[in-house]
């Protein structure tokens, strides 16, 4: 849940947000972002993140973003100070660092060949996994040609080169990398060695005094002994035999890791219906502007009429004039209108991650799919079983209880071995093979209250996801809801839209054809095309909001990536 509260303190604008940063809540605070910046154009924004509990990559993102158009971050806390620390650092550092190389041990040494040897042979399973980068769509010159999109390419784009849905899967990748690193505290484990040393000995140290009893008096000894060699070269190993806790650590990482899978699909979701709602937005920028056209078009057709009748003697000065202003306010509109669909289309590629100086154009059109209304019982239920957000948090869960069994049963005993196998000798040509194996059970007598403390911090993260889970569940049920209810509501109003279109288009044509008959002015035909522009915008917003509707139906139920990334 979050809570943004909106303040003007000491000449600038404060929102104050409260509650987790995370999933669905960073569109509401880009969308209460862009309205400060909007309502406020040249107050300085402030945004207070004191009572942000939680903050995720996507959220990461847009302060980044909002940090960059010269919003102001504040917050308290170790974890979300050193976000802000990170977002607002200038500069790029240098991460390279020049160490003195150890000196060798004498020259010809062996341990320069076996170091090699070894390292010929381990370089194999040195490979690691690496995440795939998007493709840099900033370098290069200017495209010449304009990319034209349907709904359909633009999600799949967005999914590939989007910065929140990338962040979000490398996320995921570091949780599958961590649950390997528990799992592989459960795997043996062998380390090659190689090393020569040189070593002098101080007798009287080593001994106790500088002389011996039972040698002849006036017996001299050295004061030291040496220097002289040690090589080794051989295997160590060690592994578990029964480790509870280790198996425990394992599958809550696994949960873990499940968890953050689910939390990607959930940013994906969200990133689609992100472009989805530009989209369609953008279309209906781009119907408003050729309904504009539409609209100059016939203020052009009837101040032309009132000119040529006011030539023939037949019209009066004062219809032209009014015919005149009437085109004017068109044009005006018009060209509102073009600045609003430039302004949505860059929204649009910058979601994409486009080239800013990529060229978009939308391939499809604001359209009516009428389809049955859904069942609010239902739909709930299929939100509830199919929302990412929900899986994740019984993931979560899981996790939670895992980490409580680790803590509980770290109380049991554990066994494991050890051991190496060594060749060892004064230089290389003198070795001979030297081994320790060994085997031991550990169990923990006294602790300090570790085991307790670990145990209820596990109850208590478990009560916290269970709160977590009843307010998602009103948060779905919240959502469904509001979708059914705004899906049904733009169902009627595009069908009374498209009836008060015709209606107006009808009006329009009977006041043009009793003017050009002399029975009346051209007020009558003024207000017939106010009305008709009336109607236009009408038809446009209720397409809009029907489509809008629909999407925010699909993403309330889980269905975003099934019904727009097919």
């Amino acid at each position: 849940m979050l809570r943004i509260t909106t303040e003007k303190k000491r000449g600038k604008l404060v929102l104050t947000v409260e509650g987790r940063l995370a999933g669905p809540w960073v569109s509401t605070l880009e969308q209460s972002w862009r309205d400060a910046r909007a309502g406020s154009p040249t107050e300085k924004v402030s945004v207070n993140l004191c009572g942000v509990s939680f903050i995720d990559p996507a959220g990461k993102t847009l302060l980044k973003e909002i940090h960059h158009q010269g919003g102001q971050l504040s917050a308290e806390g170790c974890l979300n100070q050193a976000i802000i620390r990170e977002i607002s650092k200038q500069g790029s550092r240098s991460k390279s660092d020049d160490g003195d190389q150890p000196e060798g041990g004498p020259k010809g040494s062996p341990i320069v060949f076996y170091g090699i040897l070894f390292g010929l042979l381990l370089t194999p399973g040195l490979v690691r996994a690496q995440v795939s980068r998007p493709p840099n769509v900033l370098r290069g010159n200017a495209p010449s040609e304009s990319l034209r999109l349907t709904l359909e390419e633009a999600v799949k784009l967005a999914l590939k080169q989007n910065t929140t849905a990338q962040i979000a899967e490398i996320t995921a990748a570091e949780s599958v990398q961590d649950r390997n690193v528990s799992r592989a505290a459960l795997l043996p484990q062998a380390n090659a060695n190689v090393g020569e040393q040189w070593q002098r000995l101080a007798l009287a140290a080593e001994f106790g005094g500088g002389s011996f009893p039972g040698l002849p008096a006036g017996t001299v000894f050295p004061g030291h002994i040496g220097p002289f060699s040690l090589f080794s070269a051989g295997v160590s190993f060690n592994g578990q035999i029964l480790d509870l806790t280790l198996f425990r650590r394992y599958q809550a990482s696994r949960s873990a890791a499940n968890a953050s899978k689910l939390d990607s699909q959930s940013t994906r979701e969200q990133v689609i219906l992100l472009v989805v709602s530009q989209y369609i937005g953008t279309l209906r920028a781009t119907a408003d502007v050729q309904a504009s056209q539409s609209r100059v078009e016939l203020a052009q057709a009837l101040y032309d009429q009132a000119a040529d009748l006011q030539k023939e003697g037949v019209g009066t000065g004062i219809d032209t004039l009014r015919a005149n202003v009437e085109l004017q306010n068109e044009k005006q509109r018009l060209i509102e209108a073009e600045a609003q669909r430039e302004t949505s289309n860059f929204g649009l590629s910058r979601i994409l991650n486009l080239d800013p100086r990529q060229r978009l154009e939308l391939a499809d059109s604001l359209g009516f799919f009428d389809t049955p209304q859904p069942e609010l019982e239902a739909s709930i239920e299929e939100g509830l079983s199919t929302r990412p957000e929900w899986k994740a948090l019984e993931q979560q869960i899981k996790a939670a209880e895992y980490q409580k069994k680790a803590s509980s049963e770290s109380r049991l005993p554990s066994a494991h071995y050890s051991g190496n196998w060594t060749q060892l000798g004064v230089e290389p040509s003198t070795v001979i093979p030297t081994y320790t194996y060994a085997g031991s059970v550990t169990m923990p007598l006294f602790t300090g209250g570790r085991i307790h403390a670990e145990i209820a911090r596990a109850n208590l993260e478990i009560l916290r996801i269970e709160q977590q889970q009843a307010d998602l569940r009103n948060s779905i049920a919240l959502d469904v809801k509001t979708a059914l209810i705004s899906l049904g509501s733009a169902r009627s109003e595009v069908q009374v839209a498209n009836l008060g279109v015709q209606l107006s288009k009808e009006e329009v044509d009977q006041a043009r054809d009793r003017f050009k008959a002399g029975v009346a002015n051209n007020i009558e035909v003024i207000q017939a095309q106010d009305s008709l522009a009336r109607a236009n915008d009408n038809q446009i917003a209720a397409l809009y909001r029907f489509n809008q509707a629909r999407a925010d139906l699909a993403r309330a139920i889980g269905q975003m990536e099934k019904i727009y990334a097919k």
